[in-house]
């Protein structure tokens, strides 16, 4: 049984494919078509997968499909006519959309894939949820989904078992956490469905002043963490902004224009929703175990990618083990429609646990040597140990930069290893020369460390694995890694093992060797405003971009002063954008 999940049109596409229940291939369409959370129906994703797993589209006997757009309109044209005529714009503006391609989702994967059979569909959360649940290593868990907003439902909770769950309690739209979230992103000047991680970022650098006026006037917050928002301040249910002059008028500032000064009121407002946030989820969580009375917790959906709020769900929630789906976003919802087709729908038992991120495409020595022939690039092949051995000296003797690209590429938002920018965690240079030289992004903004996992408890104050960069924990006094450490003592880490990935545990083990460091600097090989690379290409062009010293393809080494110089028609700033 072949099963293709799909998610489109809202945010962030992508395709993955089961084969008798095991996920054999999963990507997000931006990483094919370099448009940053490509949001079209993922056709180069889809074609990867079938060519990853040796099929054709005739080989698919279901394309499962992650909401259901019939509904989701209900609720949008039913919102539209409460908030008339207030929503006039809005609705001018999206509806044309609708009737043109969101409402035909079987004829438009027909038209565009060439599949000519049964399309099913699963609603949002229900996707979130099997994503969640039916990947994890559980048998038995509490689930919790939490995001913006599906067809009606904004935060689903629910138990799993076996090759089945059922979600039993819903908040509904317009009273989000996700949305409220995003409502802050919008006001603090990033840019909403996009920058909310950079809210996550900014807030250490403030103090929760205001989130007793949050709790006060903007949410009615109950003991067991369902809420109604007061949507006096909000204008997601009928405008084309998040929030309104009330809601400015109520905390003293106009809303910040994108890239201008943070000043501390901002960084005070960012400190205040992600304290509210933490709060709201560990009622969650806790309201949930009462329920449920299971030691194993699954979450999915975008506030799910919220690693500060997950390291306190560790550490002060009743749960004894959490599993966040990597691609907790509506990317994952591909997944999770695909396996709720295969166990919940179809019956099947599950073949499928998530022990790895590493689904995408892979390109061989031969593939590689090919692309950097072809941009008359220089480098040298090595064997395996020969490469692993000369990054290892390049990060610690050189202090270089390295774009670091092995393997299959990742599934989630986060490089973990395979498609990733490196460099020494020891010195404190490389975050500014990272952040503003090859990155060009905000100052503020932290990196990520990747430890061998065998030695994470020495270094940081964590007690289990966190593969998937979703835990945010505490570096331990006296551990010098000031390019990873946060202003608050705070590290967002991902620990490696040999099986989870061979060559970057290899690499921070040589590195450990030769500095007595296991930890790097681990972020997404791209720069601000474009997608991850995924080809030899991408990796080439980004490499030659930017300020980094070292670019590694598989077995092959680069050095960026053996270069050509790249010579291109366009400006490339201009088409990412730099969001």
């Amino acid at each position: 049984m072949n099963v293709l999940g799909i998610s489109a049109f809202y945010h962030d596409s992508a395709a993955a494919l089961l084969v008798d229940g095991q996920l054999v291939a999963a990507a997000h369409e931006e990483r094919f078509t370099r448009k940053r959370h490509d949001p079209d129906l993922p056709k180069q994703a889809a074609a990867y997968c079938l060519e990853a797993a040796g099929l054709t589209i005739d080989d698919i006997d279901y394309v499962a499909f992650y909401d259901k757009p019939f509904i989701k309109l209900e609720r949008i044209l039913m919102t539209y006519l409460a908030t008339f005529p207030r929503s006039l714009p809005s609705f001018s503006k999206s509806i044309p959309i609708w009737l043109k391609e969101k409402l035909w989702i079987p004829s438009l994967i027909g038209k565009e894939l060439g599949y000519d059979g049964e399309v099913l569909f699963a609603e949002h959360h229900q996707s979130h949820a099997a994503s969640a649940f039916l990947a994890s290593p559980f048998e038995e868990a509490a689930i919790l989904t939490c995001d913006g907003v599906g067809e009606w439902a904004t935060t689903t909770m629910g138990v799993g078992r076996g090759e089945s769950f059922e979600l039993t309690n819903e908040l509904r739209f317009p009273h989000s956490l996700g949305l409220l979230y995003s409502a802050f992103t919008y006001y603090l000047g990033f840019k909403v469905n996009s920058a909310e991680y950079k809210l996550m970022g900014a807030a250490p650098y403030g103090k929760p002043k205001y989130a007793d006026k949050i709790l006060t006037d903007l949410i009615d917050l109950r003991d067991d963490g369902s809420f109604k928002l007061n949507m006096k301040y909000f204008s997601y249910d009928y405008g084309l902004r998040m929030t309104n002059d009330h809601f400015a008028d109520l905390f003293g500032h106009p809303v910040r224009k994108g890239e201008s000064k943070m000043e501390q009121f901002h960084w005070d407002m960012a400190a205040s929703i992600q304290n509210v946030t933490e709060e709201i989820m560990l009622r969650m969580v806790r309201s949930l175990h009462e329920q449920t009375g299971l030691p194993n917790l699954c979450m999915a959906g975008g506030v799910a990618l919220n690693c500060v709020s997950n390291g306190r769900i560790v550490r002060e929630g009743p749960f004894e083990n959490l599993w966040v789906q990597p691609a907790a976003g509506d990317a994952g919802g591909a997944l999770g429609a695909a396996l709720f087709v295969h166990n919940a729908v179809l019956g099947k038992p599950r073949n499928h646990r998530m022990d790895h991120a590493y689904w995408g495409p892979c390109y061989t020595d031969e593939a590689i040597q090919q692309c950097l022939d072809a941009r008359g690039a220089v480098y040298k092949t090595m064997s395996r140990a020969d490469m692993i051995a000369e990054t290892a000296r390049q990060l610690e003797a050189n202090q270089a930069v390295v774009g670091w690209f092995q393997g299959r590429m990742e599934w989630g938002p986060r490089s973990l290893g395979s498609r990733s920018i490196i460099a020494d965690a020891r010195n404190e240079d490389n975050w500014k020369r990272v952040n503003l030289k090859i990155k060009f992004r905000e100052s503020f903004r932290p990196f990520a460390p990747a430890v061998l996992a065998d030695k994470a408890s020495e270094w940081f104050d964590i007690d289990r694995e966190s593969p998937y960069m979703l835990l945010v924990c505490q570096v331990l006094e006296g551990k010098n890694i000031p390019a990873v450490t946060h202003v608050d003592g705070s590290a967002r880490l991902q620990t490696v093992t040999p099986e989870s990935h061979p060559e970057f545990h290899d690499l921070l083990h040589a590195f450990d060797e030769r500095s007595g460091c296991p930890v790097l600097i681990n972020t997404s090989f791209n720069v601000r405003g474009e997608p991850i690379v995924c080809s030899p290409d991408d990796a080439y062009l980004c490499f030659m971009r930017t300020n980094m010293d070292v670019l590694v393809l598989g077995n092959q080494v680069l050095m960026k002063e053996d270069q050509p110089e790249l010579h291109e028609d366009f400006d490339w700033r201009e088409r990412y954008a730099l969001d």
